[in-house]
């Protein structure tokens, strides 16, 4: 019957006697890992009897009449109107479960996040305050974020915990505080260090070409100045031209020799010509013939191969082997 089934199983069960449209509705005032817990206790649920899902849709009927009687009245109010409706001992029962969901639970908003982030959050901490945020959060929350800190963190916390005894609600409330100013200089730090030139830079050197070239047509429509600073910044394989002999070089014996004919169908007639002045005359040729007696090919397989040879330069670059000039300041030496 519905009286064994958890809160999650009771809330699934009044989902499904709902309907999906209802159900819809309800669900998009959800978080997600909400969602996904409900949707995990739907898809387990073979059948659901109609005494149970009757008996569901009665609590929860009580309970929302309850809500309504607690907001209007106050705990007095919904007493005496919930006792003339149902009686007054299940009036005190329902009242005396939405009393326990209303009261606030400490370091609330901590349970959403990751058990090896939050280790890493508050390992710095005494302690003795590790202990008490811990003895806080959900069980298996807390298994997770103790398995995550330091070894010789770990037993001291796990004794700290066992011996914990009452503590006062103004000693929570200051860690608590304490956690949320620390929490929010973190969340900001790492925000106001996203986004910018750098980071779209960043974004578009590991994007295929096609994507790359459309976000750049984009931006020389509708902010051409901007669109000058990225291209500045990024590298490209029409930029292959820019770069000296010795660099071109050195990324040419990395370059799959079944690449560069194809990535050369679509480079600038002054690029091929630096190409071919960069290889052996032997090769330079059969780089000729390939491109002359090849067939027609698809664009992407060009833009890939293109993109295969940009990742070599870039990666040389990284490695300190070429260097790439961006923008007007840097000198080649």
């Amino acid at each position: 019957m519905a009286t064994k089934l958890k809160g999650k199983q009771k809330a699934a069960v009044l989902l499904i006697a709902m309907g999906p449209e209802a159900s819809s509705a309800v669900l998009k005032q959800l978080r997600e890992p909400e969602i996904e817990q409900l949707t995990l206790e739907i898809l387990s649920m073979d059948q659901v009897s109609d005494d149970v899902s009757r008996e569901v849709l009665t609590e929860g009927h009580q309970m929302a009449l309850a809500s309504r009687f607690l907001s209007s009245g106050g705990f007095g109010y919904a007493q005496e109107m919930l006792g003339r409706a149902l009686g007054n001992e299940k009036a005190a029962e329902i009242i005396s479960r939405l009393a326990a969901n209303l009261q606030p639970h400490h370091f609330d908003f901590l349970k959403d996040t990751d058990p090896a982030q939050l280790a890493t959050f508050i390992q710095e901490e005494h302690p003795q305050a590790i202990a008490l945020i811990l003895a806080h959060l959900p069980a298996a929350t807390a298994s997770r974020v103790l398995a995550h800190l330091p070894a010789e963190l770990q037993a001291d916390v796990a004794m700290r915990i066992a011996t914990m005894e009452r503590t006062l609600p103004e000693v929570i409330e200051g860690v608590e505080q304490v956690l949320r100013q620390r929490l929010a200089r973190v969340v900001f730090s790492e925000t106001s260090q996203a986004g910018g030139l750098d980071s779209l830079v960043k974004i578009l050197g590991n994007v295929d070409r096609s994507t790359e070239r459309s976000v750049l047509e984009y931006l020389d429509q509708h902010n051409a100045d901007l669109a000058g600073e990225v291209r500045k910044l990024m590298f490209a394989f029409d930029n292959l031209i820019q770069l000296d002999d010795q660099a071109l070089q050195r990324i040419l014996r990395d370059v799959d020799a079944r690449d560069l004919p194809l990535a050369l169908r679509g480079a600038p007639e002054e690029l091929r010509e630096r190409i071919f002045k960069n290889v052996s005359a032997r090769a330079a040729e059969m780089l000729r013939e390939d491109m002359a007696v090849a067939g027609q090919v698809r664009r992407r397989q060009v833009e890939e191969a293109q993109q295969r040879i940009v990742t070599i330069a870039r990666r040389l670059e990284e490695a300190g082997e070429i260097v790439i000039q961006r923008g007007g300041d840097d000198v080649l030496v």
